[in-house]
């Protein structure tokens, strides 16, 4: 039985085999795409657990596809790109991505990230209730999130950053703590990136009904709102 279905869309052919190998070697199965249209096609057919995506795709580029799956898969979106600007980063986390490796990369630091990402975004065998603000309620270990029972759709990160508000609605995270609860220790992710999530979250919620759900402490810090849906 494998780890999950992944799907590698890159158009170098070696960094493919390179990903290939190092995936397989960890037990996961591996389809690949070599340019974006293709990748698109077999994302959306909804049997990967994870999609390793580049940006500098011919056809149609990274931030294209995952706009475009984004619009009705949450399927977990790993970018994988040669390009260091901060810009690229905002923007591909603003689209829904769950996290963003640059090359060169290490194959044993990918496989990991990838772990990482599948283990938030699967349900765990057994868990607590499901916590309650108000109208929004969310259970972490099944990876749900409802607004007045209608289920919202949200990426891991963005699970990890309501999971984490609702363990403790009241108190106020400071954002270098929220940072590390949610992305670890020493991840070196900027104020930007969290602010992309929390925008992200923030938006689908409030779509849900919900507008009142985040709240920003200006100068302090970010805690759940009293989500009454006013």
């Amino acid at each position: 039985m494998t780890q999950g279905q992944l799907l590698i869309v890159d158009d170098d052919p070696h960094i493919r085999s390179v990903l290939r190998i190092a995936l397989q070697q960890g037990g996961y199965g591996v389809s690949e795409a070599g340019d974006g249209a293709e990748g698109l096609t077999k994302a959306r057919s909804g049997r990967f657990d994870l999609i390793v995506l580049d940006i500098g795709l011919p056809e149609m580029d990274g931030l294209a596809v995952c706009r475009s799956l984004r619009a009705t898969h949450a399927t977990p979106v790993l970018f994988l790109t040669a390009r260091q600007d901060e810009i690229d980063r905002v923007l591909g986390f603003e689209l829904g991505a769950d996290d963003y490796v640059t090359k060169p990369f290490s194959p044993r630091e990918l496989v990991a990230r990838i772990g990482a990402i599948l283990k938030r975004a699967r349900p765990a065998p057994s868990g607590a209730a499901a916590l309650t603000r108000g109208i929004l309620s969310v259970d972490a270990t099944a990876h749900m999130c409802r607004v007045n029972g209608a289920p919202v759709t949200l990426t891991a990160r963005e699970m990890d950053i309501l999971a984490h508000l609702m363990a403790h609605p009241d108190r106020i995270s400071a954002r270098p703590a929220l940072t590390d609860a949610v992305y670890g220790h020493h991840a070196g992710v900027s104020d930007r990136t969290l602010d992309s999530h929390l925008r992200n979250l923030r938006a689908k919620l409030a779509d849900a009904g919900c507008p009142d759900a985040i709240e920003t402490v200006h100068g302090v810090g970010i805690r759940m709102g009293q989500c009454t849906g006013a």
